[in-house]
């Protein structure tokens, strides 16, 4: 199997794997109000303070979550590293994106746990869809066989 295109379907697991973590913090999970980091003036030291708290004493199910986020930004930068060798101007745009909505999902998760507005976690769980799109399509694009995608480039430049 061709390497951008095991890293975009294992990324697409995470990805599904996090968003059954996500549904059971969302439905059996309620964080505590007062908690460290919980509406701190400073979003990026209470972020960093809420996260630390988070996985090291919260509730088990938002600890995986929070983690397995983590998890998912080490697979977007290697969706990243495998498409830029391999990939096409395509690819690799489509693992940057996913990436850059990933990065983005946790930063909204970040001001969820720091904050605890609800419309955080509807904009994680839209950057999580966009994420999945970026990684499906990546690996749609690298399961293409090289042959058709050499036939196509040799159209375009003629």
């Amino acid at each position: 199997m061709h390497r951008g295109l095991a890293v975009n379907l294992v990324t697409c697991l995470l990805l599904l794997i996090q968003y059954l973590l996500g549904m059971v913090v969302n439905v059996y999970v309620v964080l505590p109000a007062r908690h460290p980091g919980a509406s701190a003036a400073n979003y990026f030291s209470g972020s960093a303070t809420g996260l630390g708290w988070l996985i090291s004493s919260g509730p088990a199910w938002a600890a995986a979550h929070a983690a397995f986020g983590l998890a998912l930004v080490v697979a977007a930068v290697a969706a990243i590293a495998a498409t830029w060798r391999t990939g096409g101007r395509a690819g690799r745009t489509t693992a940057v994106l996913g990436a850059l909505a990933i990065i983005g999902a946790g930063f909204n998760g970040l001001s969820f746990i720091t904050y605890g507005k609800d419309f955080s976690s509807m904009i994680m769980a839209g950057l999580w869809a966009l994420a999945l799109a970026c990684y499906l399509a990546g690996a749609v694009l690298a399961g293409r066989p090289r042959a058709e995608a050499a036939t196509a480039r040799s159209r375009r430049a003629a």
